[in-house]
């Protein structure tokens, strides 16, 4: 049963233009930001972090991997780089930077409903 239901993704993927990887990283949940107490410091792939920067931290996504995040309530969607592990609150989906944040619309409130794609 298992086997059938990877083999029916992939051939949505497949008819839709996506990866199967990329279909099985939807997901739809809270993003907070992070930014000044962070600034400089290393990140899980051992970049520099950079508030400024487009990027964001996921629990799981590999580093380096391009997702679109889209903030639910606007309709607004904005392109991250995951350099980062996190994050560590429960319920929460994905840290953007502060840059990434504003760009969404997301920064004021702190916490804004998004859902992301793996690209």
């Amino acid at each position: 049963m298992h086997k059938n239901i990877l083999m029916v993704a992939a051939l949505l993927a497949a008819l839709s233009g996506m990866s199967s990887s990329a279909m099985a990283s939807d997901q739809c949940g809270k993003a907070s930001w992070y930014g000044p107490g962070f600034h400089g410091k290393k990140t899980a792939s051992g970049q520099r972090f950079n508030q400024n920067a487009m990027t964001a931290a996921h629990k799981t996504l590999p580093l380096g991997s391009v997702v679109r995040v889209t903030n639910r309530a606007t309709g607004k969607s904005i392109k991250v780089t995951i350099n980062d592990r996190g994050p560590f609150v429960k319920g929460r989906i994905i840290d953007l930077s502060a840059a990434a944040a504003a760009a969404l619309g997301t920064k004021g409130s702190g916490v804004g409903s998004v859902c992301i794609v793996r690209l």
